[in-house]
């Protein structure tokens, strides 16, 4: 079968001449013959396939190293790893449109002569963590700082003595500093990379902690701003104004029905597999957490919590728990109460965080 010559090949694979050349040069598509005095590069039929995955994936922006591992890949593990990919772009666009937001509302709060007093704001915090009344071991874990306040959620070998949840805490302490508002995604970025190479490193030292793995949900302020860092099906609230909302999206398999329509939330609230996390941090996956960036006002009060409170207390009671209590520590003692009461079938986390003027 005749060879193409190098236009018909970019003509047929979507690719132009100068980008064969530069693909050649890289190893990443050779030609099947270079004339040794012409130069000539010509192509076999069969390398158009190869040629237009390199064009697909570089519509989606993808890195020409990264290109080359897809390419060499079996297909399924090929479409593993686009998945990945492309759940790092999400994480990555999410990130620069929340700080987008941010300088927006930033530079138009500039060009006004009122004077922004939610700059000059205190944080007041509580935090409680259970063992429950189930459970053997206790695998959650709770932050409360000064800039940092975090929950996570580990899971595992239920008999184990460590969790990973406490290693990813543990990294993410040394970030429970000031930084620039305009810093916090970045530095809450590099947060959860320390967190993931913590819990990879946690589960790597005993063969019974493989399939150990943790939910991480985290706030890192500074003035009025703060980053949200979220992965797995712990969840951020905040209560302003007497209104209750959740501010963090489950990585679970049941919210992903709900996102699609197939199930009602009241539904995914009694379904069988309503624990079953699509994100978390874990040995194997390289799962991209959310991160956002937002602003608070004076009298916000917020909970981070674990699914041992939020699987257990309805969302109502929650709401006039927080409203009603006059403290953190009461607020958080007052849910671990109820939770209590409700016959604690899991770990729970909480944390409370009050923002006050200053």
């Amino acid at each position: 079968m005749a060879r193409l010559s190098i236009g018909e090949f970019a003509q047929a694979s979507g690719l132009t001449p100068k980008a064969l050349r530069l693909y050649d040069e890289l190893g990443l598509l050779p030609p099947a013959e270079v004339d040794p005095r012409s130069g000539y590069r010509s192509y076999d039929r069969s390398q158009l396939e190869r040629a237009r995955l390199v064009a697909w994936l570089r519509g989606l922006g993808m890195p020409l190293a990264r290109i080359r591992v897809v390419c060499d890949l079996a297909p399924l593990a090929a479409a593993a790893e686009v998945t990945s990919y492309w759940r790092q772009v999400e994480a990555d666009t999410a990130a620069r449109k929340e700080l987008a937001t941010f300088l927006v509302d930033h530079l138009s709060r500039k060009d006004t002569e009122m004077t922004d007093v939610r700059g000059e704001l205190d944080l007041r915090c509580a935090a409680r963590v259970e063992r429950g009344l189930v459970r053997r071991t206790n695998q959650d874990a709770g932050y409360a700082g000064r800039w940092l306040f975090a929950v996570a959620d580990g899971f595992g070998d239920d008999g184990a003595d460590r969790a990973a949840s406490s290693a990813a805490l543990a990294a993410l302490e040394p970030f429970d500093a000031e930084v620039p508002a305009g810093n916090l995604l970045r530095v809450l970025g590099s947060a959860a990379h320390r967190a993931r190479t913590a819990v990879r490193e946690f589960s790597e030292t005993a063969p019974g902690l493989v399939d150990s793995g943790t939910t991480l949900t985290a706030m890192l302020w500074s003035g009025s701003q703060y980053a949200l860092l979220h992965v797995g099906d712990s969840r951020a609230y905040l209560l302003r104004g007497g209104e209750l909302t959740q501010i963090t999206h489950d990585h679970t398999f049941v919210q992903s029905l709900v996102d699609e329509g197939k199930l009602t939330p009241e539904e995914a609230a009694v379904h069988p597999r309503r624990a079953t996390l699509l994100r978390a941090l874990t040995h194997g996956d390289p799962a991209e957490p959310d991160l956002h960036l937002r602003e608070a006002h004076p009298g916000d009060r917020f909970l981070l919590c674990s699914d041992g409170l939020h699987g257990v207390l309805p969302e109502p009671a929650i709401r006039d728990t927080l409203h009603a209590a006059d403290t953190p520590q009461r607020a958080a003692d007052q849910l671990t109460d109820l939770v209590h009461a409700a016959g604690a079938p899991d770990n729970l986390a909480c944390v409370v965080v009050d923002v006050v003027s200053g």
